[in-house]
């Protein structure tokens, strides 16, 4: 939408995995080279976890796309909470072997069988399983059971473990001693630091065809990784308003202010809507709620007073409760119109603006 506005060829700062815009930090160089061994050594598990939208995926991709596929196969897995049966039929489909309804001998069989028709015919099988903090100890222990698989002293199967940091976790427990034997390398991904965050976004405008638009103040980049927390993925749709923004007021120069309000956006956006149905009632304190609820119920709307067999003071208490919650009620819901208005006032101003624009591109000759 506005690539063509800052003079870019394409969409800098997407959400989805692209190896053209990897971006070497430090954790990620490392992880780059536990991978690169792993591949080398085609044998056991590598096992890499980061928090969600650190560049696990992107890191892979990276590094598949780096692969001679003529003698490599791969199989994909993404895991959710399977049994040990399941997981060895997601493998197996991951690899296309037929699994629908075979006992799990035969499915083992079927599957040791492909592997070595593959060896034989001078490929490698690498197993790759996204979102391995999902899997149960029995599921991994069957992965590490897939990884007994041999033929003439060369293993079958190589996998990678890619999973958020409660794997490390789990991988941990006593009883997955036999399986981080079978581990030849692992490597966390964490967030970057303040002044990858500058070069990171720099880097995304770079490979997106940037010739110097747009620019960011230099105070903006610390409020970006202080908002992100260096995540990758937050980085990434933090800027992608904030570049929104700068096309709709028609500036190529963003700046502290400019993050400032696209997180108050996000915060607005972000919001959990309150049920401005509700009745003062249903907020009462849970006192109210055992006060003879029969008389409530055969005269609704209206407490009476004689029927409750409340005293003069005590109603007079319960009355003013529920004034105050209706008074509060009703300001809230105010101040969420009025919030609601200078929004939609904003957005409207910055609508004409960009139609001005557009009028005044279609009067040039």
């Amino acid at each position: 939408m506005y690539e063509a506005f800052y003079g870019l060829s394409s969409k800098p700062f997407q959400l989805s995995p692209d190896p053209n815009f990897y971006f070497g930090s430090k954790q990620h160089r490392r992880a780059k080279a536990y991978l690169d061994y792993g591949v080398l050594r085609n044998d056991g598990f590598i096992v890499i976890t980061g928090e969600i939208g650190a560049g696990k995926t992107t890191l892979l991709r990276g590094l598949l796309d780096s692969l001679n596929r003529s003698n490599v196969v791969i199989g994909n897995v993404v895991t959710t909470q399977l049994d040990a049966d399941d997981t060895l039929r997601m493998v197996g489909a991951a690899f296309g072997v037929r699994v629908k309804d075979a006992p799990k001998s035969e499915l083992l069989m079927t599957l040791e069988a492909f592997f070595v028709n593959q060896v034989t015919q001078g490929k490698r099988c690498l197993l790759i399983v996204d979102e391995a903090q999902n899997l149960t100890a029995r599921a991994v222990e069957e992965l590490r059971m897939l990884s007994n698989f041999q033929f003439a002293n060369q293993s079958l199967l190589q996998t990678f473990l890619v999973g958020q940091p409660e794997f490390r976790s789990i991988l941990q427990k006593p009883e997955m001693e036999q399986f981080r034997q079978r581990v030849a390398a692992t490597c966390h991904i964490g967030p970057l630091d303040e002044d990858e965050t500058q070069r990171y976004i720099e880097h995304r405008l770079k490979c997106a065809g940037s010739t110097g638009k747009p620019t960011f103040d230099h105070d903006a980049f610390p409020a970006i990784h202080k908002a992100s927390n260096g995540i990758p993925r937050r980085i990434n749709r933090l800027c992608d308003r904030l570049l929104l923004l700068g096309f709709m007021q028609g500036r190529t120069q963003l700046t502290l202010a400019d993050v400032k309000e696209v997180l108050r956006d996000i915060a607005q956006e972000s919001e959990t809507p309150r049920h401005t149905d509700a009745s003062p009632l249903d907020s009462m304190p849970a006192r109210l709620a055992d006060s003879r609820p029969a008389a409530l119920d055969s005269a609704p709307g209206a407490l009476d007073v004689a029927r409750l067999k409340l005293g003069l003071a005590e109603a007079e208490g319960l009355s003013g409760e529920i004034a105050a919650l209706s008074a509060g009620h009703d300001a809230d819901r105010l101040q969420r119109l009025e919030r609601s208005v200078m929004r939609l006032e904003r957005i409207n101003l910055q609508t004409l603006a960009l139609l001005q624009k557009l009028v005044d591109a279609v009067k040039q000759p």
